[in-house]
């Protein structure tokens, strides 16, 4: 617009010019209008030259635009690229989760040898609020609301006790061939306290994270950190419906014992293991329920 309207008014401009010159040519016209009309010609001159320039800074600007446009559209690009390869490898890390838990759940768990059964009913027997055993798969099963105070990993006393004798029974030669296996697990109830959220950020992370808690303070016990090893479902593996509140059967801690390789058991003891690995125990289901 602001060109067109200079454009017309040079236009008009041109055109007085146009009849002060066919007035001179007639020798009709005065000096001082003659010189007025020269005066207005080079002012017009000017504004056409600041136009051009104003004109070509605007094609510059413009250009400069195109171009910051052109390196955000590449930025952007770049970051899709850079997140789609995110989420790739998320996913395999997940997929690998995964194929480890499964693996995990599909270990078979035969009868433990008859004086290390004993030894565990008898801790169960001794414990009944905070342990049970299951002799026919050799689980043994920590009540979480027992075990720990509510979202948090900080063993109660009783429970620090309980594992204290249970290092003892784990370290004996009839239970050396054993390697230790702490599951954790929890109800669906989300983890509300923001504090509490803050170190424990999922159920997931929870379980794990108690499980690690009975892990240490076994091996604090006594027991060799290569016979140990943790792991934690979060509140994928209930063994009974939650509720609104959750369940509480389901907030546990599991520990079971499977064969050690035989380069990892202790010399002396390889034979400690009466389950071999390489015969697998009838079938008992899932080992985590």
């Amino acid at each position: 617009m602001r060109y067109a309207s200079f454009a017309r008014h040079l236009l008009g401009s041109m055109a007085s010019l146009l009849a002060a010159a066919s007035l001179c040519s007639t020798g009709c016209v005065q000096q001082g209008r003659y010189d007025d009309t020269l005066k207005t010609n080079k002012n017009l001159q000017e504004l056409l030259v600041r136009a051009e320039d104003e004109r070509d800074a605007a094609n510059a600007n413009l250009s400069t635009l195109r171009g910051q446009l052109a390196q955000a559209t590449k930025d952007v690009l770049d970051l899709q690229a850079k997140n789609a390869e995110l989420n790739a490898d998320l996913d395999e890390l997940a997929m690998a989760y995964d194929e480890l838990m499964r693996r995990v759940a599909e270990l078979q768990i035969g009868p433990l040898p008859g004086d290390l059964e004993s030894a565990l009913a008898q801790l169960a027997a001794d414990y009944p609020n905070l342990l049970t055993f299951d002799p026919r798969t050799g689980i043994l099963r920590f009540a979480s609301d027992f075990t720990f105070d509510l979202g948090s990993v900080e063993l109660k006393t009783e429970a620090r006790n309980l594992l204290q004798t249970l290092a003892g029974i784990l370290n004996s030669p009839k239970a050396q061939g054993f390697e230790v296996r702490v599951i954790g697990h929890t109800d669906t109830v989300r983890i509300g306290k923001p504090d509490t959220r803050q170190r424990h950020p999922t159920n997931v992370h929870l379980s794990c994270h108690r499980a690690i808690a009975v892990r240490d303070a076994l091996v604090g016990a006594g027991i060799a950190p290569v016979r140990m090893m943790v792991a934690g479902y979060g509140e994928f593996r209930p063994i009974v419906p939650n509720g609104p509140q959750g369940a509480a059967a389901n907030r546990r801690v599991e520990i079971f014992l499977l064969p050690m390789p035989a380069s990892l058991v202790p010399a002396g003891d390889a034979g400690a293991a009466t389950t071999s690995t390489d015969t697998p125990p009838a079938d008992t289901g899932d080992p985590m329920k």
